[in-house]
């Protein structure tokens, strides 16, 4: 019998509601100490996904009114006995009412563990548990978005799609090596060198999404470039929607980074705005300048912004030299007075745009393209899987396997060799779903949640 936990299952303040959840195998029994409903009917009498009215009560003092309700196991969040307290949403009233549980035989749950019941329970896959924190953590729409085909399982239903084709693989060598002299009748080399390269492409069009789903995920890392005076803080004023940088005409205003967090359009962007470019005498704004160029060294976009009446100056020149290979766009600002040369842009290949970070003329063409390059122009619905840095490494390890699988079976390895490869290409494949892993990897997933969930 597992032990029943209780916590705050929303977050504290002044709100009109406050969640107690309680979970496990005595959830019904402990509630019932401290829940009285106004009927007097008991809450082992309700059936499943129904409500009782009535109060919170603890040594014979009410705490406050009410609403229990009931989910029976095994159709609850958790997989167990779930009872969830609903009362009014100060923070006061809700942890007096999560110690009277406490004090009826609950045990406080630790980050993430009703989750993690469910996962243990079979109630979702370990990616799919991963995803929950996602959902909670979402700042845009497209990582709500990402996050929640991620709940869906589309993730598992790919990897489960993976993992039967390397399955078939493996009893197709297990065939070779128990009847070595017998070819069996399903398949033949060739067709275990096909189902492997199909896994292959499988798992690199899995990595292929890690960036992209990185960004979509935490933010797309941006650092805001170009000679001085060029419009580098109007443009941050206008992306951010107020005055976050100080704009003046002064070369030379911005010294320090200047952060802020953007949504653009459903995409976030963290915007580091920085000191102009330039060989400075000042050693303050050399200080600056210098943390601007290991800003780009680190960053996932680079936005260069010059002045379009002044493009063929020698800064300029060196700045698009740096963004060659890099994701750039370069902004050629003040559009509304003159007209840029974009040659330079377009003998280096760079993504360009002609815009007024004055009067904002030019950005739906900038979101335009900053979406094409940080490849969020064309999310395509539940065919969009990204990766995180756990299952990351679970795909690259049976990636590893799989290549090496395919070149012992080149190289005319035993089938024994070649099966060994195989078994561990399915057991780190295994391990991203959930269905074969560590303690320490659920430790390390679920100590990222917040207590309640």
């Amino acid at each position: 019998m597992s032990k029943t936990i209780a916590a705050i299952a929303t977050a504290l303040g002044e709100a009109s509601i406050g969640i107690v959840r309680i979970s496990g195998d005595e959830a019904i029994a402990v509630a019932q100490k401290v829940f009285k409903s106004a009927s007097g009917k008991a809450l082992a009498e309700v059936q499943g996904y129904s409500a009782l009215f009535g109060y919170v009560e603890a040594q014979g003092q009410r705490i406050d009114e009410a609403v229990a309700l009931v989910f029976l196991a095994p159709k609850s969040y958790t997989g167990e006995n779930v009872v969830e307290l609903s009362v009014h949403g100060g923070s006061f009233v809700v942890r007096k009412v999560l110690r009277a549980v406490l004090e009826a035989g609950a045990f406080l749950a630790e980050r993430g563990e009703f989750t993690r019941r469910a996962f243990e329970n079979g109630k979702m896959s370990l990616n799919e548990a991963e995803s929950v924190m996602d959902i909670i953590s979402a700042d845009g729409e497209q990582s709500l978005r990402a996050s929640v085909l991620a709940k869906s399982g589309v993730l598992s239903q790919k990897c489960n799609a993976i993992k039967d084709r390397l399955a078939f693989a493996a009893a197709t060598v297990a065939a070779f090596s128990d009847f070595p002299d017998e070819e069996p009748e399903f398949s033949g080399i060739d067709k275990l060198e096909s189902m492997l390269s199909e896994s292959k492409a499988e798992l690199q069009r899995l990595l292929d999404t890690y960036d992209t789903g990185r960004m979509i995920r935490h933010g797309v890392n941006t650092v805001i470039v170009g000679p001085p005076n060029a419009g580098k803080s109007t443009l941050m004023n206008l992306l951010s929607g107020y005055e976050r940088s100080i704009v003046t005409p002064i070369a030379g205003t911005t010294r320090d980074i200047v952060e802020e967090t953007v949504n653009l359009d459903g995409l976030v962007l963290k915007l580091s705005d920085t000191a102009g470019l330039r060989n400075a005498a000042d050693e303050v704004e050399q200080i600056g300048v210098k943390l601007a160029r290991e800003r780009i060294d680190s960053a996932d976009l680079i936005i260069a912004v010059v002045d379009s009446s002044d493009t063929e100056n020698s800064e300029i020149k060196q700045i698009f030299e740096v963004l060659k290979g890099r994701s750039a766009v370069v902004v050629y600002n003040k559009s509304d007075i003159c007209t840029a040369d974009k040659s330079l842009a377009e003998k280096q290949g760079l993504k360009f745009v002609e815009m007024s970070a004055k009067d904002g003329s030019g950005l739906a063409e900038f979101k335009s393209i900053v979406k094409e390059i940080t490849k969020t122009d064309n999310l395509s619905g539940s065919a969009d899987v990204f990766l995180n840095e756990r299952q990351r490494d679970c795909v690259v390890r049976t990636l590893q396997n799989v290549n090496e699988t395919l070149s012992s079976l080149q190289m005319g390895m035993t089938m024994d060799a070649v099966g060994v490869l195989l078994d561990d290409a399915l057991a780190a494949l295994l391990e991203l779903t959930g269905e074969r892993v560590t303690v320490e990897v659920m430790n390390k997933v679920f100590e990222h949640f917040c207590v309640g969930k």
